[in-house]
């Protein structure tokens, strides 16, 4: 590998001004802010809950000041993933080696709070960028040159990332996984027995034709970096049907399709974001009328109707469970949307849920003569709503 990535440090989003992300962070999702720097009509806040933290960048103009990158990019995104590294110098050599465009050459910062050293690097992903950071030497609440702000003290109900994944382009999979695995030191997570990684997981959408490919990956348990997780179509879907061509169109390429955050507790932590105003995607009754989920529920420790109120997906089987529940995208291109996880012991990505979802909504979808499914609307305002093209 050419740079081991010890941990993700913080995503970075471009929006434009008046893009309500950092406060619905804060409002639906209990991120706490916790330093800002504004220059050059750009204002970027760091947001924290846990060790997951988001850095939000809110300007008009093309060029970003943190990094001084042109940002062309037409509609909202995640641009940038910062990962902690040993030497940023020696992994900028390491990456530009294997055929990295080194975008901005190792640069060191430093304030009142100490010094820190980073480079950015391109990626084989669309618009996303790769920061790679050293701050041993550095001991500020986010990175120099952002003033510390007060924010609550208190636990919130978002511990850290569990996940990220990338909409990818159909037929990618393989070159990107090799790409982590050379540049940054992923490996391949199986997520079913004997999985091809040239393959990946197929979550095919029962007799109809598409569905997924998902290829996971991650890195050494000595690290604290989430998992990745790949994910394009398989032929024959239209683009109505298919969440990752839709997602490519709206974002007009790959890059970062959502974030799974973990929670200790599923069922407190959607209760608050939907008391708070938050949209979630409620999944068609027939997913909980399935054979066996009911005594699958339960064998987790869960009440069948409480998880069906709160449209909350279990899967797993042997006492190893995942909750999973989807917010509707945070901005109106319909270009991300998070998730919320709770592992039970499971460590997998719900394909039993993936699948079982997938079917329930092209049934839903025959039986309405539509062709595509509208999540139901929780009754308070919030996130932007999910265009269906």
């Amino acid at each position: 590998m050419a740079a081991a990535a010890r941990r993700l440090c913080h995503i970075t989003f471009h929006v434009p001004v008046g893009q309500p992300l950092a406060q619905d962070l804060q409002r639906l999702f209990g991120f706490q802010p916790v330093a800002v720097r504004e220059a050059n009509g750009w204002r970027q806040l760091a947001l924290r809950s846990g060790d997951a933290v988001f850095l939000v960048n809110e300007g008009a103009g093309t060029r970003e000041p943190l990094y001084s990158l042109d940002r062309c990019h037409a509609v909202p995104s995640a641009t940038n993933l910062c990962f902690e590294v040993a030497d940023a110098a020696v992994a900028a050599r390491a990456l530009e080696l294997r055929g990295c465009s080194v975008l901005v050459p190792p640069v060191n910062v430093g304030d009142e709070q100490g010094a820190a050293t980073y480079t950015v690097v391109s990626s084989p992903v669309g618009n996303l960028s790769l920061t790679l950071l050293e701050r041993t030497h550095y001991h500020g609440p986010f990175l120099p040159g952002f003033r510390p702000l007060s924010s609550k003290t208190g636990q919130g109900w978002i511990s850290h990332i569990d996940h990220l994944t990338l909409a990818c382009t159909r037929g990618s999979s393989p070159r990107l996984m090799r790409w982590f695995h050379d540049c940054l030191g992923f490996c391949h997570l199986p997520l079913s027995q004997g999985e091809d990684p040239d393959l990946g997981l197929e979550v095919t959408a029962g007799s109809g034709p598409g569905g997924l490919r998902l290829t996971a990956l991650q890195t050494p348990p000595s690290s604290a970096v989430p998992t990745l997780v790949l994910a394009e179509s398989l032929p024959g879907a239209t683009r109505s049907q298919d969440q990752v061509e839709q997602f490519l169109a709206h974002h007009r390429g790959p890059g970062v399709q959502h974030v799974g955050l973990y929670t200790p507790n599923i069922m407190e932590a959607t209760e608050k974001v939907t008391l708070a105003g938050g949209q979630l995607l409620t999944p068609p009754e027939a997913y909980y009328q399935q054979p066996g989920k009911e005594s699958q529920i339960l064998a987790a420790g869960h009440e069948p109707s409480r998880l069906a109120q709160q449209g909350i997906l279990l899967d797993g089987d042997k006492g190893k469970f995942l909750l999973q529940i989807f917010t509707k995208s945070l901005f109106a291109e319909d270009t991300f949307f998070l998730e919320l996880i709770q592992r039970q012991g499971a460590t997998g990505f719900g394909q039993g849920n993936i699948r079982a979802l997938w079917q329930s909504v092209l049934k839903e979808q025959a039986a309405r003569g539509q062709e595509a499914w509208q999540p139901v609307r929780h009754p308070a305002q919030g996130l932007g709503e999910r265009r269906v093209t």
